[in-house]
C-alpha cells in the first residue's frame, strides 16, 4: 500500500510540474492530491518535517488556487488581462529577498530543533532544510515570484540525496525530475513571461 501511494504521488507530482511550468491553475488541484498522498508516504518513512511540509502544501494549494483565480475588483493588472498562453511573474526586491532569507533561517532553526530533540528522524538537518525552503518557495509561487524556481532547484537536488538514503527510490526519481523541470520552468517563465510590476 505504501509503495502504491508513492507511485501515485510520483505520477501526480510530474503532472503538477508540467502544469506549474504552463501556469495552469489546475496545478493547485493536482498539487493538493499529490501533497495529501505524500503526507502518508513521509510519515511511514519517518521524514517528519517533509510530512508537515506536505500538510502545509495541502493548505497552500487552496490559497494558491484562490490567488490565481480571483479577480481584482476595479483594477486591471497583468494577471487579469493575460491571454491563455502568457506567463505572468514578479521579481523579488532586495528587501523582500532579505526577508525571505531570514524566514528560511528562522524556520530551519526551529524545525531542526524540533526534529533533533523530539523525533527519531534520521535526517534532521536535511529534512529541516528542505522543509524551510519549501515553505517559503511555495508562498513565492502563490505570489508569482519567478525566483521560486531557483529555490526549488536547490531543494530538489538536496531531496534526491535525502530520499535515496531513505530508500524512497521512486520519490528520488520524482525529485530528480523536479530539479530538471524547475530549471526548465525558470527558463520558460523568463522566455515567455510578462513581468508584473
Amino acid at each position: 500500500m505504501e509503495r502504491l501511494l508513492e507511485y501515485f504521488g510520483v505520477l501526480s507530482g510530474l503532472l503538477y510540474m508540467f502544469l506549474e511550468i504552463r501556469q495552469h491553475r489546475a496545478m493547485w488541484i493536482v498539487g493538493f492530491l499529490t501533497s495529501f498522498v505524500y503526507v502518508f508516504v513521509f510519515f511511514f518513512s519517518k521524514i517528519y518535517a517533509d510530512m508537515g511540509l506536505n500538510i502545509y502544501y495541502v493548505v497552500i494549494s487552496v490559497y494558491g488556487f484562490w490567488q490565481w483565480t480571483q479577480g481584482k475588483e476595479g483594477k486591471e493588472d497583468a494577471a487579469a488581462t493575460a491571454t491563455r498562453d502568457e506567463i505572468i511573474y514578479r521579481n523579488l526586491t532586495p528587501r523582500l529577498l532579505g526577508v525571505v532569507m531570514l524566514a528560511i533561517a528562522a524556520l530551519f532553526a526551529s524545525l531542526y530543533n524540533l526534529l533533533h530533540r523530539f523525533t527519531d528522524s534520521p535526517i534532521p538537518v536535511g529534512d529541516a532544510f528542505t522543509t524551510a525552503v519549501g515553505i517559503v518557495a511555495t508562498w513565492m509561487l502563490a505570489r508569482r515570484f519567478i525566483e521560486h524556481w531557483v529555490f526549488w532547484i536547490v531543494v530538489n537536488c538536496v531531496s534526491v540525496w535525502l530520499y535515496c538514503g531513505r530508500g524512497l527510490y521512486p520519490t528520488m526519481f520524482l525529485y530528480f525530475c523536479y530539479a530538471i523541470l524547475a530549471a526548465i520552468g525558470l527558463y520558460t517563465w523568463k522566455k515567455k513571461g510578462i513581468r508584473q510590476r
